[in-house]
């Protein structure tokens, strides 16, 4: 997780970067991805898979992992980095990078220019980093997913943000442009301003307060919470009017500890204007209060933001469709009843009237006639009368479909030939190679013959 280096972007061919799209696709399902894998992924048209595989190893783009039972390749950092610059390049939004100019716990920032010459802000996510590993226990990115790679929630966690994004420059919020957006990659409008943690003295820090306040309210009422509201994330202009960033962390306001993350972030910013600027505490009184929001938007649904559901989201109309067929169902009950008893009791009627039956299985032999002493009507003729039917299937006990699944699962095995390594990804062809190699290069062969 250095620092980008992109000196070698311009030298890679496009068949080294289906290379590294192949390794990205297996890794989809696959911790380390084989030769033969790659190789049938990428199918590149004149061959030479492996030639590619030893060359993006050499400049760490891949990382060859031999175990005791598998060997392969896997993507790094620095591989993704380069596809997602590729694919922005292509897409004619990137022209050159230059500068780091932040880093974070969760990302890379960087300056590029666009093909015009105008700056940008390439912000990079790396999470996994030493300072913040335990992002499986603070965030939900990924979800009902038992187990998932640092590339892949780097991924989850830019896909958040620009969605975010869109949606809070849709609204108007003091918030940077998203340009475009690539796997782990977010490009969006360079702000000209400092972090608010770098400012020392202000005009009227009592305004900017309330100007903040404002902005945590107006997220309340579109339905979200900032939950980072801190002065690292806020960026002051020349006129001390401030823009917004960092938004990956951001929660539904309808989330079960909404109320925590509301009152952290007014905290945040009561501790920080009170040690940093004097500010009063009377002065303090414009910053919001949890109780008093009123959500209006739904800017949570719109970017599924954390702690918003759609099946929560959908309860009210399921319960009110329930409660209306419920109704129904009580009302009608009794009427759809009688009237299927009737209509069951003349087609028994017409089909007695017809005849016997031609079919030659006969009563069963369970059924015994009732008496009418019982109170039960036995007569044909009767207009109450109605004759028992009776249904009969067979059915497998659960240990013999137990014992017969099991006797396939083996013969399925014994049929099925184990894959053989071939080619590139054989062991044998592989260690034969890097012995001729090494012959090559510590043997003399003249002095073979002397």
């Amino acid at each position: 997780m250095g620092k980008l280096n992109v000196a070698l972007l311009r030298y890679l061919e496009p068949e080294d970067f289906r290379v590294l799209t192949a390794v990205e696709m297996g890794m989809k399902n696959h911790e380390i991805v084989n030769s033969a894998l790659i190789a049938s992924i990428a199918n590149l048209k004149h061959g030479g898979v492996y030639k590619r595989l030893k060359e993006l190893s050499k400049h760490r783009l891949l990382c060859f992992e031999k175990g005791k039972k598998v060997e392969g390749y896997r993507l790094t950092v620095a591989g993704y980095d380069f596809l997602a610059l590729h694919t922005l390049c292509s897409r004619g939004l990137i022209e050159s990078v230059g500068a780091q100019i932040g880093v974070g716990k969760e990302a890379d920032i960087y300056e590029v220019r666009d093909p015009e010459g105008n700056k940008l802000c390439l912000k990079l996510h790396r999470l996994g980093r030493t300072s913040f590993r335990r992002v499986r226990e603070k965030r939900d990115y990924h979800e009902h997913r038992n187990s998932s790679s640092w590339l892949l929630l780097s991924r989850l966690s830019a896909t958040k943000e620009a969605r975010f994004l869109e949606a809070l420059v849709t609204r108007g919020f003091p918030v940077p442009r998203k340009y475009g957006h690539n796997r782990h990659a977010v490009l969006m409008e360079l702000v000209d301003g400092v972090p608010l943690c770098q400012v020392q003295e202000l005009g009227n820090p009592a305004t900017l307060l309330e100007r903040l306040g404002e902005l945590i309210t107006e997220l309340a009422s579109c339905g979200v919470i900032h939950c980072d509201f801190n002065e690292f994330n806020i960026l002051v202009k020349e006129d001390e009017s401030p823009v917004l960033i960092d938004f990956p962390q951001m929660v539904s306001f309808s989330h079960r500890d909404a109320r925590m993350y509301f009152e952290r972030d007014v905290e945040c910013l009561r501790r920080f204007f009170e040690r940093r600027f004097r500010v009063s505490p009377k002065e303090m009184d414009c910053l919001p209060e949890f109780d008093d929001m009123v959500r209006q938007g739904e800017m949570d649904v719109e970017a599924e933001a954390s702690g918003w559901r759609r099946d929560a989201a959908d309860s009210d109309n399921l319960d009110d469709v329930a409660s209306e067929d419920s109704e129904d169902e009580e009302g009608g009950a009794s009427y759809e009843a009688s009237g299927n008893i009737e209509e069951t009791a003349e087609g028994l009627l017409e089909e007695r009237e017809k005849g016997p039956s031609k079919d030659p299985i006969g009563d069963p032999p369970c059924l015994v006639p009732l008496n009418e002493e019982a109170g039960l009507i036995s007569d044909p003729g009767h207009p109450d009368f109605f004759e028992s039917v009776s249904t009969v299937a067979s059915t497998i006990a659960p240990e013999v479909a137990r014992e017969r699944i099991r006797r396939e699962m083996g013969r399925r095995a014994r049929t099925t030939k184990n894959p053989r390594a071939k080619g590139d990804s054989d062991v044998i062809g592989r260690k034969r190679r890097e012995a001729k190699r090494v012959i090559k290069e510590t043997v003399c062969v003249g002095s073979i013959w002397e």
